[in-house]
């Protein structure tokens, strides 16, 4: 226990950015390895053993079935026939080969013969200064991660979920590194769940903003007019976005953390069991967006029926006051002969008069019974 116990700080130094960063590693290409290799590596005892050049990814499982270790390959986006060499060098089995390179999958974690093939959704906060019915809110990417006895393959599809800051990390920890493939795979684990946690922080921000629109009066007391629905709408999808790749970790977790296998290292288990309740938690608060946001659109839509009936009532008690002055010019202007008071002397004003009283009244009326 005493080699891992500093393994935490190791994988997760601080929370991670929320920039993108979508490079590859710092390697120069053999014109033997193909396109999609950005990185591929023997280690032995801890340490990234130093072979002057780029290896192969068929040479570097020559020399770890030669002096043992283990080969840690990280892939871009490989084609079907870029990824059919290193399959067939690792023995990996085509469904997963098929899943690894069509991409679009939902987490899981499969066993096949001799290795894991574990599919993680990598989560990126898009930054915007101001949420709206277009704003894209979350990325989603794909890291799958082949786990065997004297190897670790990853498949990272998408810009995000660049995992070259982790490799560095991990070099830097040779105690850990001897803990082989399992090592490795608990680190991209807690590195995907760590991000899911940064994601869920600013989502949450996003919500509050909403809401607080929502719900703040209108102006002078009245009736708060709503929002967009179509941002609470928008925002309620990219959140669907984030529970896709959330919820179906949990099984594969807790497979990871409960479950004895033997490509994983006992200790090393144990620590997935961080990771499995850091992921449980985000589920939640996940869970809770959705919820909340159910309530926020259907309180908006509320508030705008709320303000168009408001709107209504207004028109109505205008148009109740408007009536009379119609009624009485309306009268007047049929131009009879014989009409009452159309000779007197004061029978304009008199009218006019009270035209303006009875105006005055209803409005008065009106105002006291909330219509105006």
């Amino acid at each position: 226990m005493s080699m891992i116990r500093d393994l935490r700080a190791v994988v997760r130094p601080s929370r991670p950015s929320l920039r993108k960063d979508g490079g590859a590693y710092d390697t120069t290409r053999d014109p033997g390895t193909p396109s999609a290799v950005v990185d591929c590596a023997v280690y032995r005892d801890g340490a990234r053993v130093d072979t002057g050049k780029p290896l192969t990814p068929h040479e570097a499982m020559r020399q770890v079935r030669r002096d043992g270790g283990f080969v840690w390959i990280g892939l871009h986006e490989p084609t079907e026939a870029e990824f059919a060499g290193i399959a067939r060098e690792f023995g990996l089995h085509p469904l997963a080969v098929e899943d690894a390179v069509q991409a679009h999958q939902r987490p899981k974690l499969e066993r096949y013969d001799d290795s894991l093939f574990t599919v993680f959704k990598t989560i990126h906060y898009v930054e915007h200064d101001q949420l709206t019915a277009n704003s894209e809110v979350v990325e989603t990417g794909e890291v799958m991660c082949f786990t065997g006895r004297d190897f670790f393959i990853t498949v990272r599809h998408g810009g995000q979920g660049s995992l070259r800051a982790l490799r560095h990390r991990l070099q830097d920890d040779p105690e850990l590194l001897a803990r082989g493939p399992s090592a490795v795979l608990h680190a991209i684990a807690d590195h995907v769940v760590d991000g899911y946690v940064a994601v869920a922080d600013a989502v949450q921000d996003d919500i509050d903003e909403v809401e607080t629109e929502v719900f703040t009066p209108g102006r002078k007391g009245g009736v708060s007019r709503g929002v967009d629905s179509a941002r609470i709408y928008q925002l309620k999808r990219e959140v669907l976005e984030f529970k896709r790749a959330v919820s179906p970790l949990l099984r594969p977790m807790q497979l990871l953390s409960e479950r004895p296998m033997r490509l994983i290292d006992p200790d090393i288990q144990k620590y997935f069991r961080d990771v499995a309740d850091h992921l449980a938690r985000v589920h939640e608060q996940v869970i809770g967006f959705d919820e909340l946001l159910n309530s926020i659109l259907q309180a908006n839509l509320a508030q705008a029926s709320v303000a168009q009936n408001e709107d209504m009532r207004k028109i109505t008690a205008w148009a109740a006051i408007i009536a009379v002055p119609t009624m009485v010019t309306g009268v007047y202007g049929m131009n009879f002969e014989h009409m009452p008071e159309l000779h007197a002397r004061y029978g304009y004003p008199v009218v006019l008069a009270f035209t303006v009283t009875v105006c005055l009244a209803i409005h008065r009326t009106l105002k006291r019974n909330g219509w105006l």
